[in-house]
């Protein structure tokens, strides 16, 4: 691969949508990693029932999805449980339970420029990788989830698969996909000689409309609205636009996938 699509692929792994985190483990200022429990996250922003899953049933595990919005654990077809992206504490603790004590690292707000967040990144294997953020991003999403392999040792003894949408997995070759994708579901990065992809396997964390905002009150809904949209209405739009469309999304090596993440949106435009 060339200089190039080395450091387009490089910025496309490292873009959470609320900061940067390193691929090979390391965060801010490279404080080094050290085991870490789920207990040492801080308080969730966001409050959720409990996940209760017995270690016998999670033992059951062989295989974790990567969805836009949840990491979903399964044996064969059948769903264990799920975590909310929204819950950091629920997601640091179940894969623990799975996968054993992850190594973590932690960044302060700016530590390695403007765009990296505060927050606590945990390793399992080198396999998957969940950033908890201190405070949720601006699209509701309480972590960042990168899959870097296509299976991870549980603290079991078996082997777990690692997936995204479809059973997509690191490894795979997604030309077919590639080609029939809308263009505004994929990004390609580097020459012709050195391609590689980013292509969108499932959106989610769409924007959310302001509930309070009163309903319509100028009539039925077959009458035709003739207002201007005013400057706040195209700022909006045009801020929608800037951010692409986000959700669970691969990268690829040439057509080889080499990384699954969420959230990880196409054709935005901000970088953080």
């Amino acid at each position: 691969m060339t200089f190039r699509t080395v450091l387009a692929l490089s910025a496309a792994v490292l873009a959470f949508s609320a900061g940067t985190v390193a691929v090979d483990g390391t965060v801010g200022t490279g404080v080094a990693a050290t085991p870490a429990s789920a207990a040492e996250l801080g308080p969730d922003p966001v409050h959720h029932e409990p996940v209760r899953v017995t270690n016998a049933k999670l033992k059951r595990v062989d295989s974790i999805e990567l969805d836009a919005e949840s990491l979903v654990f399964r044996r064969g077809d059948k769903t264990v449980t799920e975590a909310s992206m929204r819950d950091s504490r629920t997601t640091v603790s179940l894969l623990n339970r799975l996968l054993g004590t992850a190594s973590r690292t932690q960044t302060a707000e700016g530590d390695g420029g403007a765009c990296f967040p505060a927050g606590t990144t945990y390793t399992w294997g080198g396999a998957v990788r969940v950033a908890a953020l201190t405070s949720p991003a601006a699209a509701g999403n309480a972590v960042e989830i990168r899959v870097l392999r296509e299976t991870v040792r549980s603290r079991f003894g078996g082997d777990v698969e690692l997936t995204g949408p479809d059973g997509v997995q690191v490894g795979d070759d997604i030309r077919t996909a590639i080609r029939d994708a809308p263009k505004s579901d994929r990004m390609s990065f580097g020459s012709a000689d050195a391609r590689a992809f980013q292509l969108l396997l499932e959106p989610g964390w769409a924007p959310q409309h302001d509930a309070a905002s009163p309903p319509d009150s100028r009539g039925t809904g077959t009458e035709t609205d003739t207002s201007t949209p005013s400057d706040t209405d195209t700022d909006t739009e045009s801020a929608a636009a800037d951010l692409g469309t986000n959700g669970v999304s691969a990268l690829t090596d040439d057509t080889t996938v080499t990384v699954l993440g969420s959230p990880m949106p196409v054709h935005a435009k901000r970088t953080c």
